[in-house]
């Protein structure tokens, strides 16, 4: 079965609760009308060389574009909000725990979270692949780079789904129910599912979606080039360790990435302004806290350490300036 098949059956339950997906019909519509106006012009010019579409391409640039990129930014904020919803309802404590189980969103039992968890995955990643075949089928046709293009825009704007810091954050979650609820290693192994891995000692999350489609997400943190600690995922979605973002943020533990300086750029992808939204994983944090105990245990000591000497002296630093000296 084709991709486009596949994602429009797909879609076609997911409308039914309020979820926006990518228009691919009516994407591919504009691009075939866009390829018989080439072959048109192709025809009046059959002397000529000439038959690629221009570098301004009125039919698909007008309508194309701006739709694509309104299409993947509803997808974007549909995604984060119910990813965001699931999860603070998950972790809730004290009164808003009270509070959901009041209004009634407590109720849903484990097996509807794991699902709900692992549904919001795969709308993520059907929908991002949704996406660069598109983009892909626009090069094809225009023997171009603008959609290449395009998807570097996208990541800038932060509208690509799998840029989103919520998808790992989902991921941890499920397994992390998962776990909770079923204690058969075997039934653990990845298959066709969101799995934590290890390939030379580095963690990995992945998922597959239809035997096909499969996403990793490297847990190694680039600072510090150890299994991250404590993790965030910063707006462009890198993840660190939060001591190493702070570090590279040139702010202490103590003031927190949100004093970070607006033209603080991402050390991997050069992003300005990616420190402020940083997200913490704190689902991550629990599985991975489970996965690696020893390294975890180990680490918490030394974190310890470390976040104290800051402490002492950030608040030395603070009397020095109150008494004037």
């Amino acid at each position: 079965m084709k991709f486009c098949k596949k994602y429009e059956e797909y879609m076609q339950g997911k409308r039914e609760k309020d979820f926006p997906g990518v228009g691919l019909k009516k994407l591919k519509k504009v691009l075939k009308r866009c390829r018989r106006d080439l072959e048109a012009q192709r025809q009046r010019r059959e002397g000529e060389e000439e038959s690629k579409c221009p570098c301004s391409c009125a039919v698909c640039d007008g309508t194309f574009f701006p739709s694509l990129l309104k299409e993947m930014s509803i997808v974007v904020g549909c995604f984060n909000q119910r990813a965001q919803k699931l999860l603070e309802m998950q972790l809730a404590s004290g009164f808003l725990k009270y509070f959901a189980w009041f209004s009634g969103n407590s109720q849903q039992n484990h097996e509807t979270l794991m699902q709900e968890g692992k549904d919001l995955v795969t709308y993520a990643i059907i929908n991002s692949v949704a996406m660069r075949k598109i983009l892909k089928k626009y090069d094809k046709i225009h023997f171009s780079k603008q959609g290449q293009a395009f998807k570097s825009q996208a990541f800038k704007m932060h509208i690509e789904i799998l840029q989103s810091p919520w998808l790992s954050e989902l991921m941890a979650f499920y397994i992390n129910l998962r776990q909770t609820k079923v204690k058969d290693e075997a039934i653990m192994r990845p298959f066709g599912d969101c799995s934590l891995t290890f390939n030379d000692d580095k963690p990995r999350l992945s998922c597959e979606l239809f035997e096909s489609m499969k996403i990793e997400v490297d847990l190694t943190c680039s600072i510090c080039l150890d299994t991250v600690f404590d993790p965030v995922s910063l707006t462009c979605g890198h993840i660190f360790c939060y001591i190493c973002s702070c570090s590279a943020a040139s702010v202490t533990i103590v003031d927190g990435l949100k004093a970070a300086d607006p033209k603080a750029k991402c050390p991997l992808c050069r992003q300005e302004g990616v420190f402020e939204g940083a997200l913490h994983l704190d689902e991550l944090n629990i599985l991975l806290s489970r996965s690696c105990h020893d390294y975890w245990e180990m680490r918490l000591h030394n974190e310890r350490a470390e976040r104290l000497r800051q402490a002492k002296k950030h608040w030395q630093l603070q009397c020095q300036a109150f008494m004037g000296f």
